[in-house]
């Protein structure tokens, strides 16, 4: 007998915002995408043409919900307040080179930031979004921030929150988890992919009909 199809895990990083491109610490200060980072959630919607999913979530936050829009989800994704980006405390909107000038050794996968969170305490909230996860039948996708969607990939693998500091993402990149083999055993299928931001990819097209993608509810 064949092995069932076992679902996956799509993950969508948001678009680029003015602070992602200087680098700034964007926890839960409500910036919007640029225009660069309106075109480059456009181009989700490509990339993700032709994949059924059984359920979409997206942070509250505005560059992840607008990027949920524009990849073509917006009407039927449920925000989950789980999703938020770190919350960076008295380092929100300082740069790390900033932050290092004062901590030399400060690392936020192991010392978090001061009046914001502690690692565990956002690996808690990974781990919540994993036992969602894993209770839908079908493929998921999710739209959040950068440290928080590296915080729940190594949740899903079982990494202890500061081995998450390896997983690096770019604004607008799609990453997939899934399990090896079949088995059930989860695994980091596709990391960090950006191949449909390239202009000369077909899939960088921005689709004006959303009949190829599938959302069961």
């Amino acid at each position: 007998m064949a092995h069932k199809e076992l679902p996956m895990i799509y993950l969508a990083r948001h678009g680029e915002t003015a602070w992602s491109l200087t680098g700034q610490h964007t926890g839960l200060t409500d910036l919007p995408l640029t225009e660069v980072g309106e075109r480059n959630a456009q181009r989700l919607r490509g990339r993700l043409r032709g994949i059924t999913f059984e359920s979409v979530f997206t942070s509250p936050l505005r560059r992840a919900r607008r990027t949920c829009e524009q990849a073509g989800f917006g009407s039927v994704a449920e925000i989950d307040p789980n999703l938020l980006e770190w919350d960076y405390g008295e380092y929100e909107g300082r740069r790390s080179v900033e932050i290092h000038a004062e901590r030399p050794d400060w690392q936020l996968f192991r010392d978090g930031a001061p009046g914001g969170e502690s690692p565990q305490q956002v690996a808690e909230r990974a781990a919540r979004v994993v036992d969602r996860m894993r209770a839908v039948s079908g493929n998921v996708l999710i739209f959040s921030s950068g440290h928080f969607l590296r915080m729940l990939a190594g949740s899903w693998v079982g990494l202890e929150p500061y081995e998450a500091r390896s997983l690096m993402l770019s604004t607008g990149s799609l990453s997939v988890l899934g399990y090896e083999h079949n088995l059930e055993q989860p695994a980091i299928q596709l990391w960090n992919d950006t191949s449909h931001l390239l202009p000369s990819n077909p899939q960088s097209i921005d689709a004006n009909s959303l009949d190829l993608i599938e959302v069961t509810r």
